[in-house]
This record gives C-alpha cells, sequence and structure tokens, in this order.
C-alpha cells in the first residue's frame, strides 16, 4: 500500500512538472487571466460551468472572484452555473444536456465571458453551453483534459491538461484556476502583489 501511495503522489508530481515545462500551457494560461481582467475592467461578467468535481471547481472558482483570494480587494462578479433548482428544472423540463445553455442564456450578454470545465472535452451541456455563448457573443474559454475531446479548438482560447486520469485532471485544473486568479488580481489589484514576486 505505501508504494501505490508513493507512486500515486510521484505521478501527481511529474505530471505537474511536464505542465510547468510547457511554455504553450504557460502564454495560454496568462492569456486568459488577463482576458478576463479585461472582461472585469470593462463591466462584463464571467460565467462557468462543468460536471461533477468540474462542478465544485467552477464554484471555487466563481466564490475566490466574488469573495477574497488572497488580499481584500472589490468582488469581481462571476457567477457558477450551477444552482440546484435552474438544474433540476431545466433537466426536467429540457433535459440535462441543456442545463448550461440556458444558464448561459438567462445570464449571459456581448462581452461576457463562458467557461466549459470538462476533463474529456467531450460533455454535451458543456458543449452546448459554449456554442450558445459564441452565439450570444461572448468570449469562450475551455479547461480541458486528454486529448480535448470534442471541444479540442473550439473555443477562442483552451487549456488542455495531458493527465490520463480524472483525479489528475482536475487537480491541474484547479491549479489553472487559482493560477488565473493570481493573473487577474496582479492586472486588476497590482498593490496586491507589491510584497512578493
Amino acid at each position: 500500500m505505501i508504494e501505490n501511495i508513493k507512486r500515486s503522489f510521484q505521478n501527481a508530481a511529474k505530471l505537474f512538472a511536464q505542465f510547468a515545462a510547457d511554455q504553450n500551457i504557460i502564454n495560454a494560461t496568462e492569456k486568459v487571466g488577463i482576458i478576463i481582467a479585461e472582461c472585469f475592467r470593462k463591466g462584463n461578467k464571467l460565467l462557468i460551468f462543468g460536471n461533477g468535481g468540474s462542478s465544485t471547481d467552477a464554484m471555487h472558482f466563481a466564490e475566490e472572484l466574488t469573495g477574497k483570494f488572497r488580499k481584500d480587494r472589490k468582488p469581481l462578479p462571476a457567477l457558477s452555473l450551477t444552482d440546484p433548482s435552474h438544474i433540476t428544472c431545466v433537466a426536467n423540463d429540457y433535459g440535462f444536456e441543456e442545463v448550461f445553455a440556458r444558464g448561459v442564456e438567462a445570464y449571459g450578454k456581448t462581452g461576457d465571458i463562458a467557461i466549459g470545465i470538462s476533463t474529456s472535452g467531450n460533455s454535451e451541456n458543456v458543449i452546448r453551453a459554449l456554442h450558445r455563448a459564441k452565439k450570444l457573443g461572448m468570449g469562450t474559454v475551455a479547461l480541458l483534459g486528454l486529448d480535448g475531446g470534442k471541444l479540442k479548438g473550439f473555443c477562442d482560447h483552451e487549456i488542455i491538461v495531458p493527465g490520463k486520469t480524472t483525479d489528475r485532471i482536475q487537480e491541474l485544473h484547479i491549479t489553472v484556476l487559482h493560477v488565473i486568479i493570481e493573473t487577474i488580481e496582479r492586472v486588476l489589484f497590482p498593490q496586491n502583489y507589491q510584497d512578493s514576486k
């Protein structure tokens, strides 16, 4: 058992190191942070969504923006489309494939940004929501895993974690989301980072 645990930690560390050494991923992460910061600066908002663990990542990302990340600053308009009453209502009346698309249509407008999280890149409700976002003139971002699935190449910006299992992909997704938040804050609230690199 000890060897299995050790191997799991080592595999996670290896994937993190591989990810951090990929300049394309670094550039994409910076770009996403900057475009979200500009979106907020213009008075627009962020909608974020995903299923299962990706749903909790969406909620976590939104609360770090509406609440607080490291230091106090004004709240930023981010909404996770994970309200259970909305999801069960839409799933019951329109099908589970529409749960996020209906939320995007309800809250999204031109100039806003939609972020879809899918470890496979094949989640139909995430795909439909990003299609709806594009029709509304919203910016689109996909946070994906494996080979990117059906969503690869569809969004304005994408970050693909080259992990082989959902757990390792999700661990990097939450790290990417934290780094994006830090980038947003460094753009909009540089005073919060004057004492750090």
